[in-house]
């Protein structure tokens, strides 16, 4: 403003009235934001004060009168404006494990618009106190154990778009209120218990677009009103008590992606214009009713139509003009339904990845239009029809992953027109027929007969597969000689021929294999030198030769120079090298000679010594063995094959009350399996959609299927498959360990079995030593868990420790991508949890087998003080390891104090009634070993760490000085 305009304003009363009035109402606004400011901060601490206290380490630490500026707390967003104006407008806070009833006090947060509160503890009801945040647009509680009523207040949010409540335990209806807010995009109520009807008022929600209220109790008719969302996408009333005739109209809305009506009790027919009505549907779901007609031919215009589940109605006229079927992924069971047999003009039938069982039907072979069967990933069982030899013009058969037995018929040759053949991982066996690659020599796509019991040789026909792309006879006993007119298969890419009993020399003839990729030998009875021709394979990207019995020098070009290449050679002692490769010895014939009998002669002198050595050896070893049973167990290597539907079964659909642990990457739930007899499992359920989950589970994979050891938690099997509404479902199946964690029974007022003495705790230490000794040193390749903690030691039925949660493991060499050792320092990065990771994993270094001693160190001191490295005891620099290491050599202050009225005797159920003062002291010195070991364990430095023999043999000895001393006692 210029000298003159601001004389203007100051020569005017009026005007000055007005700047005095404009500078107050700017002071009055900035107070009132630093008001807001501070009721927002408020209403969060009432939030965090209003949980249970065991919520105050985890997500909700940063939660603290220390920090005004709430905006850097975990999981709270606030508006983008600076300064005291800021406001709370989300909450995200997925997957923390959160215990407690949502607070009342949220809806002080006046601002919020996004909560996100997914995969917590949260339970009681839902406070109907939300409806007063009139800027809410989202909310996201599902998968908490949540009950009650959905509170029609949610209504008054005239901002909201999406209501997210799924895998909760709400009951009640659906609230028609909700119909009032024409805002709403997305309702998700799936895996509730709501019951009655469907609202018809929800048809005036014109903004609708998804609604879900599958896996629920709701009965009675679809209501017509449901037709009039014109930007319906995902209709989703699966999994309920619903009937009556499905309103025409449902199959009009033009903008349907998802249709699922399955498990119901729907009456009548499909219309015969579906597929024309529904152009952009994607997915129906509509088995288990009792609808009825015939499977309309429209659908064939549907092309983006993915997956149709209609197993388990009562269609009795399929139309016998249907050209095509696609059934796979439908859960479909028993065996195929009778009227596909008599769609004589069907062309292509997909019924893979069900649980089909029962023979194949002869009458297969009445298809006579039949171009592409596909009954993979079922469970039939008996022999392969010889019927299927009348199909003349099939062009792909696909019956892998059965339990078909039998041999491969020779009326097969009637399929002249084939181009890929599967009959891979079922039971079959006896000789492959000769002449039948004579005849099926148009194949040029695949043919796979790996993982079955094939005898006898390859067939000298093998030779008329001049077009094949893909051969795979694996995993079989097939014997004799690699054929030398395979060479003619000229345009093979991928040739296997793994572990078998195939015998002499590669035949040269492989030469003309100009366009080869991959070439897997490995694991057989081959002998000879190694071909040259592999070094003129310019395409050559994987030659697996592992495990026979090659000799001689390596060629030297090729993928053999090739150091980016996959060259697998090991286990074929007698090869040598030119040039310094793979760890095979360099070539030096006369002088390997020498030494060989040079060796010989030594070994003659030698070989006595040994002995006596050895017998001294076992001896001491016998001596000083372990006072524990071996660790060592055998288990069934034959995994139980589970379904997505047993496992829903066995936890009684997921259900919220069966769920007995949650964790960044998964959920733990309780069940049980029906057989012969009844059996408890605990099912690991990865969240897929959460980052790392699926390298998670296929870490664990990995590791369960590598390691044994009776101190770990034994896994009955692992499922990697879709749900029935078509998402990623991976799941481990583990033995269900009744009796708690090492975490409840430390730090829980009343855990299961009471307290832990002294002695379980020695036990403890030992057992879970001796599982790090396994994998740290027998285990083949060596592996590192990376995530010890108390929440990871579980209690069987017998109270023997058990480790779980391999889903961090790491093993410290990878044979999976070369035939080189893969060192550790690649394996880099903070992994674990918070309080148990060593710290040089937060500064980038190696994980490596100190890093689990560190995280055993700290699970030691945490046993014999009480205290997590979390507690709140515990900041600005003062560790766990610092508390001990100041007491001592005193240990009354920081002993739990269960141990200390323990060892005054005071405990009813020590295991020890009483000590006489000399055996009090003498076990002292047991707890003051192990305090001085874990403080060791958990040295910053790794160098400083003992290593794994060494913390193994110094808790045995403390547990045998304990029992010696309880022995004196008694």
């Amino acid at each position: 403003m210029s000298p003159h305009a601001t004389r203007l304003v100051l020569s005017s009363p009026f005007n000055l009235i007005l700047l005095s009035a404009a500078l107050l109402t700017t002071a009055a606004l900035a107070g009132s934001n630093k008001i807001a400011n501070a009721t927002d901060r408020e209403a969060l601490l009432c939030i965090k004060s209003q949980l249970p206290q065991s919520n105050r380490a985890g997500a909700l630490a940063t939660w603290s009168n220390g920090s005004l500026d709430f905006c850097r707390w975990q999981g709270v967003s606030c508006s983008e404006q600076q300064g005291p104006a800021r406001r709370v407008i989300g909450l995200n806070l997925e997957g923390e494990g959160i215990l407690g009833q949502i607070p009342p006090c949220i809806s002080n947060l006046s601002y919020l618009a996004r909560i996100h509160l997914p995969f917590n503890q949260f339970h009681g009801q839902m406070p109907p106190s939300l409806g007063q945040l009139g800027r809410l647009k989202y909310v996201n509680l599902s998968s908490n154990a949540l009950s009650g009523v959905i509170p029609a207040a949610l209504a008054s949010c005239s901002r909201l778009r999406v209501i997210s409540l799924r895998n909760n335990s709400f009951n009640g209806g659906i609230p028609a209120a909700l119909s009032n807010n024409s805002s709403i995009r997305v309702i998700d109520l799936n895996d509730n218990s709501l019951s009655g009807k469907v609202p018809s008022s929800l048809g005036n929600l014109s903004s609708l677009v998804s609604l879900y209220a599958a896996v629920n109790h709701l009965s009675g008719n679809v209501p017509d009103s449901l037709a009039r969302f014109s930007n319906m996408q995902v209709l989703d009333l699966s999994y309920n008590n619903l009937s009556g005739m499905v309103p025409s109209a449902i199959y009009n809305l033009s903008s349907l992606k998802f249709l699922g009506l399955g498990n119901n009790g729907f009456v009548g027919r499909l219309p015969s214009t579906m597929g024309n009505t529904l152009p952009k549907i994607e997915k129906i779901i509509m088995s288990v009713n009792k609808l009825n007609g015939d499977i309309p031919r429209s659908l064939a215009n549907a092309t983006n139509l993915i997956h149709i589940f209609l197993a388990q109605n009562s269609f009795t006229n399929l139309s016998r003009n249907l050209d095509y079927l696609l059934m796979g992924s439908n859960h479909m069971s028993r065996t195929i339904p009778s009227g596909i047999v008599n769609l004589v003009g069907l062309s292509i039938l997909y019924l893979d990845n069900n649980m089909l069982t029962g023979p194949i039907p002869d009458c297969f072979g009445n298809l006579r239009n039949m171009f592409v069967l596909d009954l993979s990933k079922n469970k039939f069982y008996g022999n392969i029809p010889i019927t299927l030899g009348n199909l003349y013009i099939l062009n792909e058969l696909y019956l892998q992953e059965n339990r078909l037995s039998g041999v491969i018929p020779a009326e097969l040759a009637g399929c002249a027109k084939l181009l890929a053949l599967n009959l891979s991982s079922n039971n079959l066996g006896g000789p492959v027929p000769q002449g039948l690659f004579g005849k099926l020599n148009q194949l040029n796509w695949l043919l796979d007969l790996s993982n079955n019991q094939f005898a006898h040789s390859i067939p000298d026909d093998i030779g008329n597969l001049i077009n094949l792309e893909s051969l795979n006879i694996s995993n079989n006993k097939i014997s004799g000689k690699i054929p030398s007119n395979l060479g003619s298969c000229v345009l093979l890419q991928e040739l296997r021929l793994e572990r078998n009993l195939l015998e002499g020399q590669i035949p040269p003839s492989l030469g003309a294999l100009k366009g080869i990729k991959e070439m897997d030998f490995s694991q057989n009875d081959l002998a000879g030198k190694i071909p040259e021709i592999f070094e003129m394979f310019n395409s050559l990207q994987c030659l697996n030769l592992s495990f026979n019995n090659f000799d001689g020098p390596l060629p030297t070009n090729g993928i053999f120079a090739n150091a980016t290449s996959r060259l697998f050679l090991q286990g074929n002692p007698r090869l040598c090298t030119t040039t310094p490769t793979q760890n095979i010895p360099l070539c030096s014939a006369k002088l390997t000679e020498r030494k060989n009998m040079f060796h010989v002669k030594l070994l003659a002198i030698l070989l006595p010594f040994v002995a006596v050595f050895l017998v001294f050896l076992f001896l001491f070893l016998k001596k000083w063995t372990r006072l524990d049973s071996p660790p060592l167990v055998e288990y069934s290597t034959e995994l139980v094959i589970l379904s997505y539907n047993d496992i829903s079964k066995a936890t009684d659909g997921f259900s919220s009350s069966n769920l007995i642990g949650s964790g960044q990457s998964s959920l733990v739930y309780k069940g049980s399996l029906h057989g012969e007899t009844v059996q408890m499992i605990a099912v690991k359920v990865f969240k897929i959609g959460q980052a790392g989950a699926s390298k998670s589970f296929l870490a664990e994979c990995r590791a369960l299927r590598n390691i044994r050891h009776r101190n770990l938690v034994k896994v009955i099997t692992a499922c990697s498959t879709y749900d029935p509404l078509g998402n990623e479902f991976k799941a481990l199946v583990l033995e269900y360990i009744s009796n708690g964690t090492l975490a409840n029974h430390l730090h829980t007022k009343c855990p299961i079995n009471g307290y832990l003495s002294l002695d379980a705790r020695i036990g403890i230490a030992v057992d879970v030593a001796s599982v790090l000794e396994y994998l740290h040193i027998w285990s083949v390749p060596s592996m590192v868990h990376c995530d010890l903690k108390p929440s990871n030691i579980f209690f069987d039925d017998e109270n023997l420790a058990r480790v779980g949660d391999f889903g961090l493991a790491r093993f410290l060499y990878d044979f999976s991508s070369s035939g080189k050792h893969q060192n550790s320092t690649s394996l880099i990065g903070p992994r674990g949890s918070v309080g148990y990771i060593p710290p040089e994993y937060g500064t980038g270094s190696r994980i490596s087998t100190e890093g689990d001693i560190y995280s055993y160190g700290i699970v030691l001191l945490e046993m014999l003080t009480g205290k997590r490295p979390t507690d709140e005891l515990f900041d600005d620099g003062f560790t766990l390891r610092k508390y001990v290491e100041e007491a001592l050599p005193e240990i009354g202050e920081i002993l739990d104090p269960d141990l200390s009225r323990e060892i005054g005797g005071d405990h009813s159920r020590s295991c020890i009634d009483s000590y006489k003062q000399g055996n009090k002291t003498e076990v002292q010195k047991c707890i003051l070993q192990l305090l001085n070991l874990g403080l060791q364990c958990s040295e910053e430095a790794p160098k400083d760490r003992p290593n794994t023999q060494d913390v193994y043999s110094e808790v045995v000895a403390v547990k045998e000085y304990f029992l010696s001393c309880s022995a004196k006692e008694t």
